[in-house]
């Protein structure tokens, strides 16, 4: 409506105009090449303000913490955890991070570890970092006389602790968790040994690989994690954080001192799908490592 009204008043100024130019001797062609501008004008004001375009604000590009991709190469490697989410911020400026090469640990009486496990069922799930087991409830261990209780276990090529420097072929995290939520973790060091002693649990997990990444094979068969321990199970321990993000300190770490032997195949079954998926060495920030005597 507003350019027929515009319009309108436009007539009836000309009209207007050309009466007072009959009074004052103005041509009335001036007048109305005058009205003629001033109308020209208005209709190219009026275009220009509806084709202005409109400000848009950018739209950031974050995603939820629960989608960014992690891994241990690149972009996405463990230098670059922390700027991945905020949740990661202790992977940069933490002070008790894992791993660590265990060197000049105090020898002492350490408590031995009540290893509480039983033959149980399990599940085996390629979580596109490693290979993890979920086992049924019922097993745990009791240290400093609390009881943790077993969560899941899972791999990592090499050896993510190192001892005096050495490293070994593989290693198996097993992660537990008291009823307060606290973590503690038993290190078994895995090195290759004679090929034709396989090692048995690992034999009954790889027999149960999922075929793709992101699956979950219920297993058919049962383990018991006292085939995965060594004879003798003495242990170095600290404090560290979990080797992965959000690399959560406050975790309390048993690395067991004797390695268990696997063969060159179950180490080659491990590496087909993660040659390498180890976090670097970290810091040892001068924190106290006891180990058995």
């Amino acid at each position: 409506m507003t350019q027929p009204l515009t319009l309108a008043a436009c007539l009836l100024a000309l009209a207007a105009a050309a009466q007072a130019a009959d009074d004052g001797k103005e041509p009335v062609e001036l007048l109305r090449q005058r009205l003629s501008e001033r109308l020209s004008t208005k209709t190219e004001g009026a275009a220009t303000a509806k084709t202005a375009p409109k400000a848009t604000k950018p739209k950031a590009d974050v995603k939820p913490a629960k989608d960014v991709h992690w891994g241990y190469t690149g972009d996405i490697g463990p230098e670059h955890w922390a700027e991945l989410a905020a949740e990661n911020k202790a992977c940069a400026v933490g002070t008790r991070q894992s791993p660590i090469d265990i060197r000049e640990g105090v020898a002492v009486a350490l408590e031995p570890i009540a290893f509480d496990y039983r033959a149980s069922g399990f599940s085996v799930l390629d979580n596109g970092h490693t290979v993890q087991v979920n086992v049924a409830p019922g097993n745990g261990i009791t240290v400093m006389g609390r009881r943790y209780e077993l969560v899941q276990f899972h791999f990592h090529r090499p050896s993510e602790e190192r001892v005096n420097g050495k490293q070994f072929d593989m290693v198996a995290h097993l992660v537990h968790k008291d009823s307060a939520g606290r973590l503690a973790v038993v290190a078994v060091l895995l090195e290759r040994g004679a090929d034709d002693k396989p090692q048995p649990l690992l034999q009954t997990v790889w027999a149960n690989l999922p075929l793709e990444r992101g699956e979950t094979v219920q297993a058919q068969a049962q383990i018991d994690l006292n085939q995965l321990l060594p004879q003798n199970r003495g242990y170095y321990t600290y404090m560290g954080s979990l080797t992965t993000p959000p690399c959560s300190e406050g975790v309390l770490w048993m690395v067991l001192r004797q390695p268990v032997p696997l063969t060159a195949q179950q180490v080659g079954v491990f590496s087909r799908l993660y040659p390498m998926n180890a976090r670097p060495l970290q810091a040892g920030s001068g924190r106290l490592i006891k180990e058995s005597q």
